[in-house]
């Protein structure tokens, strides 16, 4: 945990991502790297000089018109003395019956931005940290050259402002993998997603793609990071 710990550190400290008696939500979805982040931050407020709150948000979509089983997540705020709170949404319904979207992604993403976003201001809370790590900063960076003929990818902090929220990334400096152990290593509770969607988007085939081009060029993730962080 430890060097994770300081990875998240590193990037609170350098992008400001926890002001001293801020409350920040993170939004838990149930996979590993949304539970990782909140197993880090609330060891890292026992420690950190700025004082901080820490609860978890969870937007159900209610996949099948039922609703997900997130009593474990809720066992394991409890164990960190984390606020769990859990919205339940029609986000399926809407999406793959109610419009029948062929590409979903898009539309559910920004549909659970919102939900998440207001959950957040219901909570009380000035910021939400999202579980994106380096290896999906890279990625974006493809996807947005890809699919939308520009290069960018996510920033490691903004701001809302017509929510007056802040969105913080505390994994960017951890990677992938070493997330898949962690959450291993210390029996994460780790929901499987059950979306029609999971496993067929742009964003896995822009990974593949990654893939094959780590054969060639082994530096490729770091160097489109750096850039990146530049814009």
């Amino acid at each position: 945990m430890k060097k994770l710990l300081s990875r998240v550190r590193a990037a609170v400290d350098r992008y400001d991502m926890l002001p001293d008696g801020c409350t920040v939500a993170v939004g838990v979805s149930g996979g590993k790297d949304s539970l990782a982040l909140l197993v880090l931050l609330a060891n890292l407020r026992k420690f950190y000089p700025n004082k901080f709150t820490v609860k978890a948000l969870t937007a159900d979509p209610c996949f099948f018109g039922e609703e997900g089983d997130f009593s474990a997540i809720t066992g394991l705020c409890e164990s960190l003395d984390v606020e769990h709170i859990i919205r339940r949404t029609s986000l399926y319904d809407i999406i793959f019956n109610q419009r029948q979207e062929k590409n979903p992604c898009a539309l559910c993403a920004k549909m659970r931005r919102g939900i998440l976003h207001n959950m957040a201001k219901d909570a009380g809370c000035d910021s939400v940290a999202l579980g994106h790590h380096s290896d999906d900063m890279a990625e974006t960076v493809l996807l947005n050259l890809f699919c939308g003929g520009r290069f960018d990818s996510f920033s490691p902090k903004s701001y809302l402002t017509n929510k007056e929220l802040y969105l913080v990334r505390p994994l960017i400096f951890c990677d992938e993998a070493q997330i898949s152990s962690f959450a291993e290593r210390h029996g994460l509770p780790v929901v499987k997603s059950r979306c029609p969607a999971d496993g067929n988007t742009e964003r896995a085939r822009v990974r593949s793609i990654m893939e094959a081009l780590k054969s060639q060029y082994p530096d490729i993730k770091a160097k489109l990071n750096n850039a990146a962080l530049k814009l």
